[in-house]
Protein backbone atom coordinates (compact mmCIF):
# COMPACT_ATOMS: atom_id res chain seq x y z
CA UNK A 1 0.00 0.00 0.00
CA UNK A 2 1.29 3.37 -1.36
CA UNK A 3 0.54 6.72 0.32
CA UNK A 4 1.72 9.11 -1.97
CA UNK A 5 1.62 13.28 -2.84
CA UNK A 6 1.55 14.57 -6.11
CA UNK A 7 2.91 17.70 -6.47
CA UNK A 8 3.60 20.43 -9.18
CA UNK A 9 2.43 23.77 -10.73
CA UNK A 10 -0.51 24.22 -12.36
CA UNK A 11 -0.34 22.19 -15.76
CA UNK A 12 2.62 20.01 -14.78
CA UNK A 13 0.22 17.19 -15.24
CA UNK A 14 -1.08 15.50 -12.12
CA UNK A 15 -4.26 14.11 -13.17
CA UNK A 16 -2.61 12.55 -16.32
CA UNK A 17 0.34 11.35 -14.00
CA UNK A 18 -2.27 9.93 -11.65
CA UNK A 19 -3.61 7.82 -14.08
CA UNK A 20 -0.49 6.19 -15.27
CA UNK A 21 0.25 5.10 -11.68
CA UNK A 22 -3.54 3.58 -11.22
CA UNK A 23 -2.19 1.43 -14.27
CA UNK A 24 0.32 -0.22 -11.66
CA UNK A 25 -1.81 0.24 -8.81
CA UNK A 26 -5.38 0.30 -9.75
CA UNK A 27 -7.00 -0.01 -6.50
CA UNK A 28 -5.08 3.18 -5.18
CA UNK A 29 -7.69 6.10 -4.51
CA UNK A 30 -7.01 9.06 -6.18
CA UNK A 31 -7.99 11.44 -3.50
CA UNK A 32 -8.54 15.07 -5.29
CA UNK A 33 -8.78 18.36 -3.17
CA UNK A 34 -11.03 19.75 -6.22
CA UNK A 35 -13.81 16.71 -5.77
CA UNK A 36 -13.62 16.82 -1.81
CA UNK A 37 -14.72 20.23 -2.35
CA UNK A 38 -17.51 19.42 -4.87
CA UNK A 39 -18.31 16.82 -3.11
CA UNK A 40 -18.74 18.99 0.10
CA UNK A 41 -20.59 21.42 -1.16
CA UNK A 42 -23.09 19.00 -3.34
CA UNK A 43 -23.89 17.31 -0.15
CA UNK A 44 -24.04 20.20 1.94
CA UNK A 45 -22.31 18.96 4.45
CA UNK A 46 -21.23 21.35 7.65
CA UNK A 47 -17.50 21.74 5.73
CA UNK A 48 -18.90 21.93 2.41
CA UNK A 49 -21.59 25.28 3.89
CA UNK A 50 -18.66 26.57 5.85
CA UNK A 51 -16.53 26.69 2.89
CA UNK A 52 -19.12 27.91 1.01
CA UNK A 53 -19.30 30.83 3.48
CA UNK A 54 -15.62 32.13 2.45
CA UNK A 55 -16.10 31.35 -1.07
CA UNK A 56 -19.29 33.39 -1.61
CA UNK A 57 -17.25 36.45 -0.09
CA UNK A 58 -14.53 35.71 -2.31
CA UNK A 59 -12.11 34.55 0.13
CA UNK A 60 -9.45 31.78 0.72
CA UNK A 61 -11.07 28.81 2.87
CA UNK A 62 -8.94 28.72 5.50
CA UNK A 63 -6.44 26.17 6.08
CA UNK A 64 -8.53 23.84 9.00
CA UNK A 65 -11.58 23.64 6.88
CA UNK A 66 -10.07 22.32 3.80
CA UNK A 67 -7.68 19.83 6.20
CA UNK A 68 -11.25 18.83 7.74
CA UNK A 69 -12.25 17.80 4.58
CA UNK A 70 -9.36 15.98 3.56
CA UNK A 71 -9.01 14.17 6.90
CA UNK A 72 -12.89 13.06 6.66
CA UNK A 73 -11.26 11.56 2.90
CA UNK A 74 -8.59 10.00 3.99
CA UNK A 75 -10.34 7.70 6.53
CA UNK A 76 -12.81 6.15 4.36
CA UNK A 77 -12.61 2.43 3.81
CA UNK A 78 -11.22 2.61 0.28
CA UNK A 79 -8.29 4.95 1.36
CA UNK A 80 -7.17 2.67 4.69
CA UNK A 81 -7.38 -0.55 2.05
CA UNK A 82 -5.59 0.79 -0.40
CA UNK A 83 -3.30 3.47 -0.10
CA UNK A 84 -3.46 6.69 -1.77
CA UNK A 85 -2.72 9.45 -4.33
CA UNK A 86 -3.04 12.86 -2.67
CA UNK A 87 -3.53 15.26 -5.45
CA UNK A 88 -4.00 19.19 -4.66
CA UNK A 89 -3.00 19.35 -1.12
CA UNK A 90 -0.81 20.46 0.19
CA UNK A 91 -1.01 23.92 -0.71
CA UNK A 92 0.67 25.31 2.40
CA UNK A 93 3.02 25.34 4.80
CA UNK A 94 0.34 24.66 7.69
CA UNK A 95 -1.21 22.11 5.55
CA UNK A 96 1.39 20.21 5.32
CA UNK A 97 2.37 19.90 9.07
CA UNK A 98 -1.74 19.42 9.86
CA UNK A 99 -1.21 16.09 7.38
CA UNK A 100 1.73 14.33 9.39
CA UNK A 101 -0.36 14.67 11.75
CA UNK A 102 -3.33 12.90 9.79
CA UNK A 103 -1.24 9.99 7.40
CA UNK A 104 2.09 8.90 7.41
CA UNK A 105 3.43 9.44 3.73
CA UNK A 106 5.74 7.33 1.15
CA UNK A 107 7.01 9.82 -1.04
CA UNK A 108 6.50 13.06 -2.28
CA UNK A 109 6.50 13.37 -5.83
CA UNK A 110 6.95 16.76 -7.25
CA UNK A 111 6.54 16.57 -10.94
CA UNK A 112 8.99 19.24 -12.92
CA UNK A 113 7.97 20.93 -15.94
CA UNK A 114 9.62 23.94 -17.86
CA UNK A 115 7.20 26.71 -17.61
CA UNK A 116 7.22 27.07 -22.02
CA UNK A 117 5.72 23.96 -22.23
CA UNK A 118 3.26 24.21 -19.29
CA UNK A 119 2.08 27.66 -20.69
CA UNK A 120 1.51 25.58 -24.26
CA UNK A 121 -0.41 22.73 -22.33
CA UNK A 122 -2.81 25.45 -20.31
CA UNK A 123 -2.94 27.97 -23.31
CA UNK A 124 -3.39 25.05 -25.92
CA UNK A 125 -5.94 23.75 -24.36
CA UNK A 126 -9.81 23.56 -25.23
CA UNK A 127 -12.60 21.08 -25.59
CA UNK A 128 -15.48 19.60 -27.79
CA UNK A 129 -18.50 21.81 -26.72
CA UNK A 130 -20.57 18.96 -27.60
CA UNK A 131 -18.98 15.84 -25.69
CA UNK A 132 -16.31 17.18 -23.56
CA UNK A 133 -13.78 15.56 -25.03
CA UNK A 134 -10.52 17.91 -24.19
CA UNK A 135 -7.39 18.83 -27.42
CA UNK A 136 -4.88 21.02 -27.11
CA UNK A 137 -3.55 23.49 -30.10
CA UNK A 138 -0.33 22.88 -29.77
CA UNK A 139 0.07 18.80 -27.88
CA UNK A 140 -3.03 17.15 -28.60
CA UNK A 141 -4.84 18.82 -31.85
CA UNK A 142 -7.55 16.60 -32.99
CA UNK A 143 -6.77 13.91 -36.08
CA UNK A 144 -9.20 15.74 -38.44
CA UNK A 145 -9.15 20.15 -37.91
CA UNK A 146 -12.47 21.04 -36.60
CA UNK A 147 -13.92 17.90 -36.16
CA UNK A 148 -13.97 15.66 -32.52
CA UNK A 149 -12.61 12.55 -32.95
CA UNK A 150 -14.99 11.55 -30.36
CA UNK A 151 -18.44 12.42 -31.64
CA UNK A 152 -17.78 13.72 -34.86
CA UNK A 153 -19.26 17.78 -33.97
CA UNK A 154 -17.50 20.78 -35.16
CA UNK A 155 -15.21 22.27 -33.09
CA UNK A 156 -12.76 25.62 -32.62
CA UNK A 157 -10.42 26.58 -30.94
CA UNK A 158 -11.50 28.57 -28.20
CA UNK A 159 -9.61 29.67 -24.98
CA UNK A 160 -11.17 29.94 -21.21
CA UNK A 161 -11.51 33.30 -20.20
CA UNK A 162 -8.86 32.26 -16.99
CA UNK A 163 -6.92 30.78 -19.51
CA UNK A 164 -4.54 33.83 -20.58
CA UNK A 165 -0.79 34.55 -20.24
CA UNK A 166 -1.19 37.23 -18.04
CA UNK A 167 -3.21 35.02 -15.34
CA UNK A 168 -1.06 31.56 -16.19
CA UNK A 169 2.10 34.05 -14.93
CA UNK A 170 0.47 35.27 -11.43
CA UNK A 171 -0.74 31.51 -10.76
CA UNK A 172 2.79 30.37 -11.94
CA UNK A 173 3.97 32.92 -9.60
CA UNK A 174 2.30 32.20 -7.13
CA UNK A 175 2.47 28.35 -6.56
CA UNK A 176 6.33 28.80 -6.46
CA UNK A 177 6.15 30.87 -3.68
CA UNK A 178 3.75 28.84 -1.74
CA UNK A 179 5.79 25.96 -3.09
CA UNK A 180 9.52 26.74 -2.04
CA UNK A 181 8.28 25.85 1.93
CA UNK A 182 6.32 22.83 0.87
CA UNK A 183 8.99 21.08 -1.05
CA UNK A 184 11.97 21.95 1.89
CA UNK A 185 9.46 20.55 4.16
CA UNK A 186 9.67 17.24 2.65
CA UNK A 187 13.00 17.84 1.28
CA UNK A 188 13.99 17.70 4.66
CA UNK A 189 11.92 14.31 5.86
CA UNK A 190 14.03 12.58 3.04
CA UNK A 191 10.39 11.51 1.22
CA UNK A 192 10.95 14.04 -1.52
CA UNK A 193 11.58 12.60 -5.38
CA UNK A 194 11.84 14.55 -8.22
CA UNK A 195 9.90 13.34 -11.20
CA UNK A 196 10.50 14.68 -15.11
CA UNK A 197 6.90 15.04 -15.88
CA UNK A 198 7.73 16.72 -20.03
CA UNK A 199 6.40 13.35 -20.67
CA UNK A 200 4.65 11.06 -18.28
CA UNK A 201 2.71 9.36 -20.55
CA UNK A 202 5.78 7.59 -22.75
CA UNK A 203 6.69 5.91 -19.25
CA UNK A 204 6.49 2.55 -19.31
CA UNK A 205 4.75 0.38 -15.94
CA UNK A 206 8.28 -0.79 -14.98
CA UNK A 207 9.68 3.08 -14.67
CA UNK A 208 6.35 3.94 -13.36
CA UNK A 209 7.38 1.06 -10.31
CA UNK A 210 10.85 2.40 -10.36
CA UNK A 211 9.59 5.83 -9.36
CA UNK A 212 7.51 4.41 -6.40
CA UNK A 213 9.56 2.41 -5.39
CA UNK A 214 7.87 -0.45 -5.90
Amino acid sequence: MKKLILFGPPGAGKGTFSGQIKKVLPDIAHVSTGDIFRENLKKETPLGLKAKEYMDKGELVPDEVTIGMVKERLNKEDVKQNGFILDGFPRTLPQAKSLSEISDIDLFLLLEVSRDIITKRILGRYSCKSCGEIYNKYTLPPKKEGICDNCGAEIKFEQRSDDNEETLKNRLDTYEKNAKPIIKYYKKKKLLKNVNAENTLELTGDQIKSILEI
